[in-house]
């Protein structure tokens, strides 16, 4: 029986990185199969990975996805996180304060634009009405949906800083983080050693971010993500696969798109769906050999895939070794590169 308290660690505030270093610069801690741990730069790459790897990176682009509201009746302020498009006026959202956002509850986000609480879900988030397409007001309105623990107001930069070099597919509402370490010299060095990159889709939602309440991991539910993985990309991935190259995991929501794909076809198809797989200790892999990731929340599901990648001792044993190296943590923070 696994306790979400066996993924739990201690983390000085000061090691939560609130700002981003530039793209190419980040700090990487390597992990290889033999449990040897080496602290090198992102720029490494390249050298660290075989000529014939192939990179496979998310393409979901963060819209901004944080608004704020007042009702209307009393001018109670509300904090709304989009989660989830339902049709052209509809969306799921986070909501706080909860109370506040009554079913009937009507509020004023801007001139002429207004939404009203239509429902409330049990896990908490909640489906909101706008009085027209709330997307085409995001880029004037909405806000960076930097996380929680990044304690300031999104900046100009957020725009761009919380984006990466991939994103063409608008949909997520937290970023790939993995993909926020490369820059344009970063790729080129990869296409120069002859490292392929596949793009697929993987829309961040509240399934990746959502905390684990559970005593026992086995008690937790994932909420489904939505996917997208093109005809090129599974011929990618699949063709690496059988020619016997490695598949690298530019993050654990690619990680959890290939595997999904793999336990529902028994390969890597061309698909439009969505997963709620939730990987932990025990998962058996089928696709991918190598993960690059960030530095992951303690007791979060994400930490939860990355000891069932490398193993649970080795990988806390890691992530204590990278708290005292100074490493930094969670969305802009530093990387690791795991080999399964």
């Amino acid at each position: 029986m696994m306790l979400t308290s066996d993924f739990d660690y201690d983390l000085p505030e000061e090691r939560i990185a609130q700002f981003p270093v530039p793209k190419g610069q980040s700090r990487l801690l390597t992990l290889d199969r033999e449990g040897r741990r080496a602290h090198r730069r992102i720029a490494d790459l390249p050298r660290l990975l075989r000529a014939d790897d192939l990179l496979v990176v998310n393409n979901t682009k963060v819209i901004p996805a944080r608004l704020f509201a007042r009702r209307k009746d009393t001018g109670g302020r509300l904090e709304l996180l989009l989660t989830e498009r339902l049709s052209d006026t509809d969306w799921m959202a986070l909501v706080k304060p909860g109370r506040r956002a009554n079913p009937g509850s009507r509020f004023d986000i801007d001139e002429g634009l207004e939404l009203e609480v239509v429902a409330r879900r049990p896990e908490g988030t909640f489906q909101l009405r706008f009085n027209q397409p709330i997307e085409l007001h995001l880029d004037r309105l909405g806000h960076v949906p930097l996380p929680p623990y990044i304690r300031r107001a999104d900046r100009q930069e957020d725009r761009s800083d919380y984006q990466t070099l991939f994103a063409s597919r608008p949909g997520a509402v937290a970023a790939p983080t993995a993909g926020l370490h490369f820059n344009q010299t970063l790729l080129g060095e990869l296409d120069q050693a002859r490292i392929k990159v596949a793009e697929i889709t993987l829309h961040v939602g509240i399934g990746s971010f959502q905390p684990v309440s559970a005593q026992q991991v086995a008690d937790h539910t994932m909420e489904p993500e939505r996917y997208e993985v093109s005809a090129a990309a599974a011929t990618a991935i699949e063709t690496a696969r059988q020619s016997g190259c490695r598949v690298v995991a530019v993050g654990t929501t690619v990680v959890r798109t290939l595997e999904a794909l793999a336990r529902e076809q028994g390969q890597v198809e061309s698909a439009v769906g969505s997963t709620d797989l939730f990987i932990t200790p025990g998962f058996e892999f089928q696709v991918v050999d190598i993960l690059l990731t960030n530095f992951h929340l303690p007791c979060s599901t994400l930490l939860m895939l990355v000891c069932a990648f490398a193993g649970h001792e080795t990988v806390m044993a890691t992530y204590a070794e990278a708290i005292a190296s100074g490493y930094r943590f969670y969305s802009y923070g530093d990387a690791m590169l795991l080999e399964r």
